[in-house]
């Protein structure tokens, strides 16, 4: 699946993410240092071995993504949600967790984050449950759902 968005690309899908393109995206927000060539693999595993994930492109070059473990059925974990620098504050993380919430609308959604993204993940409709350095973020489905009548 594809999807426009201000002129970028949105792309559905745990297959063929290129690790350089992922490592590009993790030294831009800290969280990567250089790494042998030969350990360079585990920046696609981790999208092969995830439940969703969403890229978001400029053209040929990635400039967001987010991946997601879940059991499909009561929870799900936002293990990765990183913008490059020059591209954040567009709402295209935003609409990333959107639609992440989308593939379990009814389930249970966690993110644990530093204290810096707390706020984002408040506008996105999640809850802080720890406060502190680092913390986690939930939204809880069942409270939607029971909203629209489903339970």
């Amino acid at each position: 699946m594809y999807q426009y968005v201000n002129g970028l690309v949105i792309r559905d899908g745990t297959e063929g993410v290129p690790a350089a393109q992922v490592e590009n995206l993790f030294k831009d927000a800290g969280w990567a240092r250089d790494i042998p060539s030969w350990q360079k693999e585990k920046y696609t595993l981790i999208f092969q071995k995830s439940t969703w994930a969403f890229t978001v492109w400029d053209v040929d070059r990635m400039v967001e993504m987010v991946r997601v473990i879940s059991d499909k059925i009561m929870a799900a974990n936002i293990m990765d949600l990183v913008v490059l620098s020059e591209y954040k504050g567009r709402g295209i993380g935003r609409r990333l967790v959107e639609l992440c919430v989308q593939k379990l609308p009814h389930g249970d959604w966690f993110a644990h984050t530093s204290a810096a993204n707390f706020s984002f993940y408040e506008k996105c409709g999640f809850e802080v449950k720890d406060l502190n350095e680092n913390g986690t973020c939930a939204y809880y489905g069942y409270i939607k759902a029971r909203e629209e009548g489903h339970r």
